[in-house]
């Protein structure tokens, strides 16, 4: 934890084409993980602000179509890698990461929702192109986009199967709304073909590559697998043969977005969704500013499932 420390910084100066942002909540993402270990990917600018997404208002937006004091959420972008990210109490981002919603959600609520949503949307729409009817695996379901992509899968009309290597925590997955929850002990591929004998429509691998090829095993032909999570902290296939690597006519894709891939009316009926109670996206845990680096050994040992949020 010594790699995460708290510093005084100066308010951001505000200039055209960015956008000042007072943070009133953000969550943490597996890739702010990554940062600290050292692990990120291109030359980031150390010592820097981590944090890929935040919530708030603006406090400053010179030449914008943004109001100061309207509700923002910002994400993406090179937040946290190229310039200061969302780990602050102001935050100044470019004006083409903020999306502006309206919501009397909590804080805490909101600052859950950003990267996970636009993800987990991403992932069934561009990396999975997933149907009414059809039937979703999920590798990794206790993890905050294992319960956000269930939420909108099953609002979709999906089936949704979704694995745990916890025993206790296939109770909870079930409170949330999947369909078969599955104890995930390194190999599912035989437990989701007792459910669905021919193999899955579609699979979200969530873990990594150590268990993407027995997620390509439980899919069918001509079914659909999208890598888009990494909570193993692998992600490379060494040697990669590809006909050896992935069954005969399993299709493998990967999703990873940006702010441009939640539009503002998405982020605005799922947040209306959760404000009525139709859509939940999973269990939240709230932290202070002040127990940053608590929070983030949470995450980094897979304590807490769920979406971590801060609150400056």
């Amino acid at each position: 934890m010594e790699n995460l420390e708290l510093r005084d910084l100066p308010i951001p100066e505000a200039r055209p084409g960015w956008v000042r942002i007072a943070v009133r909540a953000f969550g943490l993402n597996r890739s702010d993980l990554h940062l600290r270990l050292g692990f990120a990917e291109g030359d980031v600018p150390y010592p820097i602000v981590p944090g890929i997404e935040a919530v708030g208002v603006v406090d400053a937006a010179p030449d914008s179509d943004l109001e100061v004091g309207q509700q923002v959420a910002a994400m993406m972008g090179g937040m946290g890698r190229a310039f200061d990210g969302g780990y602050a109490e102001y935050t100044l981002v470019p004006r083409a990461q903020v999306v502006p919603f309206r919501s009397e959600l909590p804080w805490a609520v909101l600052g859950a929702v950003p990267e996970t949503l636009q993800t987990a949307y991403g992932a069934l729409t561009t990396g999975l192109d997933l149907r009414k009817g059809q039937t979703l695996l999920i590798r990794g379901g206790t993890s905050a986009l294992g319960y956000a992509t269930a939420a909108l899968a099953r609002d979709l009309g999906a089936t949704v199967l979704a694995t745990t290597r916890q025993r206790d925590r296939l109770s909870t997955l079930a409170e949330h709304g999947v369909d078969h929850p599955i104890l995930d002990d390194g190999t599912v591929a035989g437990r989701v073909r007792e459910v669905v004998p021919e193999g899955v429509d579609a699979a979200l691998e969530l873990v990594g590559t150590p268990t993407l090829p027995d997620t390509l095993a439980s899919t069918r032909v001509q079914g659909t697998v999208c890598f888009a999570g990494m909570l193993s902290n692998t992600w490379t296939v060494p040697d990669f043969y590809p006909i050896g690597y992935i069954p005969t006519g399993v299709r493998l894709t990967a999703y990873s977005g940006d702010a441009a891939d939640l539009p503002a009316p998405v982020l605005q009926r799922y947040l209306d969704d959760l404000s009525t109670g139709t859509l939940t996206l999973g269990p939240t845990h709230t932290y202070p500013l002040s127990k940053i680096q608590e929070a983030h050994q949470a995450m980094e040992n897979n304590t807490t499932p769920g979406k971590l949020v801060i609150l400056p």
